[in-house]
């Protein structure tokens, strides 16, 4: 078996038995390549030193890929017993690097190298059972339970990644080199770095759901996107252009860093890029498991901010608008050299997949047309936080595998390294780390006028605007009407007959109720205190779109995705302008409306008799005022000598609706009887907030 030129398994073609087949040499492969790694420490003792401060030392991550198998297989219902459940807990949490202002300094209880050891080979006996006794039919897809096996395959194959990273941390004396991991040793003078044109074009990104490969959950989805002309590096950026952003001082001028990068600077305090040795023994290159004279050919290995750090210095120098690629932009790049994917190719057309050496090699080395490692050597680095795709769908066996990283603080890496196997060396593949992480990951730099989008993260977390989101337009709940729609159908039905020219949506929140009112009326405007919940309805309008999580029970969430276009209210937000504003002084132009709607508002207002003495000024006469409200009057909101209702007057009960009436006579007459429409909010999955607010109809008398 070679281990060091292993293919992803295609899922959708062959026979059975023979996909059987295939899937356990795949497995054996993956795990006995996994445990070769760690072949490379000198003793036991460099497993449980932490070479790399933001992560666990690497007896976790020889326990961990074999407890992700049980974890996973446990999940989907494959096995029902486990094999060691404090292992299974143990190496289950703290994958992720950490943050240097969030150090994790826990003391672990870890077992011996033999003890894991021993433990891998009883999850290898277990998992080697599964494949040959479990059902198959073809093809294989993410709803299929072979892909609780196929995940633990690829992601123990990530992590020779991961680990591989932090080995290269190591004291040289806690590592051998030895003939699976031998290194390039091709090296000369480094070329000169120039700018080459691209054409820009449609990118369409995301797989289908019966896709032929296997992919982690943020790479299903649809993406599109109209990328401008750019240029780009024919290169990877070397040691040698890298080392006259060292000379120049580049390290050591705050105005070439961002803000995040002048904090993990003044954390580091790095001077030079992290496995580059500068001892006044000669410039050298740390690589795995060994030192060499620096090969100023290779690609620099940086992490992101020293990248960004990078290109801020060469676009001062150069007056050209250099920065990293995106995401979209390296795909242009890539796709226009028609590159066979992973595992179509006769032979890895770059330094990828482990079919070539266990280290870089020169820049030079693999062309693809005029550029030159488009994929391979090294990661590069790009501009694009990692987000889902639309109709991104978490996948039920890890949960938690994308959507932490959805935060806009980890950026994609595209293109693959030496060591990028599997899923990793694939078209498709989408990883994402922070922006302070070491990868084997360096930068190709491109000069482009086109503006970055704003990152933003995918999931609304805010956890009262999240229940909004769920409340305007999550699934119905108890058999209760959606509270802001049936808002804005009684608006409607009393304005029949009625001029619909503009209508006011006061305390909009996230804007259900503004969308409903734009389906007869031709403008509306939504104003809302918060501009938490102002931010959702402007994303609404402009992408259609929203993204929230909401608590199940305790720390478990769950993820949501919700569109206009579900509710029939794509295409009508040209019709409707968002603000945020005070209810209670409102601007001048918000004037000349044939409805005003204020849902919910009254008893969260703090001089709510004011709002009512004002209102008529913003409506036409004859038009309608709609006030819905379950009269919570609460101090928080609304001190008691502000309460329009709900107290004693005169030592007798005086209601809201009493209130209403003397405050609204003056210039409004009630229209029907009040009536009772009844609102749930969900607050976790089995706990809900069941409200009854009162809406009345008054109309202005002139």
């Amino acid at each position: 078996m070679d281990l060091r030129n292993t293919r992803t398994t295609i899922l959708n073609s062959g026979t059975p038995e023979q996909k059987r087949a295939e899937i356990r040499d795949y497995f054996h492969a993956s795990y006995s390549l996994d445990e070769q790694l760690y072949d490379t420490l000198a003793s036991d003792e460099a497993f449980y030193l932490r070479p790399e401060p933001l992560r666990h030392p690497l007896i976790f991550y020889l326990g961990h890929t074999a407890a992700f198998y049980i974890n996973k297989l446990i999940i989907a219902k494959l096995i029902n017993e486990r094999i060691n459940p404090r292992y299974e807990a143990m190496f289950a949490v703290g994958v992720d690097e950490m943050s240097w202002d969030d150090l994790n300094e826990a003391n672990y209880d870890w077992p011996t190298v033999a003890e894991v050891k021993a433990y891998r080979q009883q999850v290898r006996e277990l998992v080697d059972g599964l494949i040959e006794s479990l059902p198959l039919s073809l093809p294989i897809d993410w709803d299929n339970p072979w892909w609780a096996i196929l995940m633990g395959i690829e992601h123990s194959r990530i992590h020779l990644e991961t680990s591989s990273v932090i080995i290269r941390r190591l004291p040289l004396e806690q590592v051998r080199q030895l003939p699976l991991w031998e290194i390039c040793t091709e090296t000369g003078e480094a070329p000169r770095n120039i700018l080459l044109p691209v054409a820009g074009g449609k990118v369409r990104l995301g797989k289908a759901k019966d896709h032929r490969l296997y992919g982690w959950d943020n790479e299903f989805g649809r993406h599109s996107f109209e990328v401008e002309d750019f240029q780009a590096g024919k290169y990877l950026v070397s040691n040698r252009e890298y080392l006259e952003f060292v000379e120049a001082g580049g390290h050591r001028t705050p105005a070439f860093w961002t803000e995040e990068g002048q904090r993990w600077l003044g954390y580091s305090r790095a001077q030079h890029p992290l496995f580059w040795i500068r001892d006044g023994a000669g410039e050298r290159l740390r690589t795995m498991a060994r030192e060499i004279p620096m090969p100023w050919d290779w690609p620099v290995e940086v992490n992101y901010l020293e990248a960004k750090a990078f290109c801020n210095w060469k676009a001062k120098n150069t007056g050209l608008p250099i920065r990293l690629p995106t995401e979209d932009e390296w795909y242009c790049l890539r796709d226009r050299q028609q590159i066979p994917d992973q595992p179509d190719w006769d032979k890895a057309p770059g330094n990828i997949n482990l079919e070539h050496w266990a280290s870089s090699c020169p820049v030079t080395r693999f062309a693809f047309g005029e550029f030159y490692d488009l994929v391979g050597n090294v990661w590069q680095w790009t501009e694009t936080p990692i987000t889902g795709f639309d109709g991104f769908e978490v996948h039920p066996y890890y949960d938690d595998f994308s959507t932490p990283t959805f935060d806009t603080q980890h950026n994609l890496i595209k293109g693959g390294s030496w060591i990028s196997t599997g899923n990793e060396a694939t078209r498709d593949c989408r990883y994402a780390f922070r922006r302070h992480f070491f990868q084997h990951a360096g930068l190709r730099y491109v000069a482009a006028e086109q503006e970055l989008p704003s990152p933003e993260a995918m999931y609304e977390t805010d956890a009262a605007v999240a229940q909004y989101c769920d409340a305007h337009f999550g699934p119905g709940k108890f058999a209760v009407e959606n509270f802001p729609a049936r808002l804005a159908q009684i608006c409607l039905e009393a304005m029949d007959g009625r001029p619909k020219r503009r209508a006011l949506d006061l305390g909009c929140a996230v804007g259900r109720a503004s969308f409903e009112l734009a389906r007869q009326f031709e403008f509306v405007s939504g104003i809302d205190f918060s501009a938490r919940f102002i931010r959702i309805a402007y994303q609404l309008q402009e992408k259609g779109i929203i993204h929230y999580q909401l608590p199940e029970e305790g720390e478990i969430v769950s993820f949501h995705e919700q569109r206009l276009s579900d509710f029939g209210l794509e295409g009508l937000g040209t019709r409707i302008e968002f603000f945020q504003g005070d209810a209670h002084n409102l601007k001048p132009q918000f004037t000349g409306y044939d409805l005003v709607l204020a849902g919910n508002l009254l008893d969260r207002l703090y001089d709510p008799a004011r709002f009512l003495g004002s209102i008529h000024q913003r409506l036409n006469p004859g038009g309608l005022l709609v006030l819905a409200s379950p009269y919570t009057w609460l101090e928080e909101f609304t001190k008691k000598e502000k309460w329009v209702g709900g107290i004693r007057r005169a030592g007798e009960p005086f209601t809201t609706q009493e209130g209403l009436q003397e405050l609204l006579a003056p210039h409004f007459r009630q229209l029907g009887e009040p009536r009772d429409v009844e609102f749930v909010i969900r607050e976790t999955a089995r706990k809900f907030q069941h409200s009854i607010s009162q809406v009345t109809i008054w109309e202005r008398s002139g």
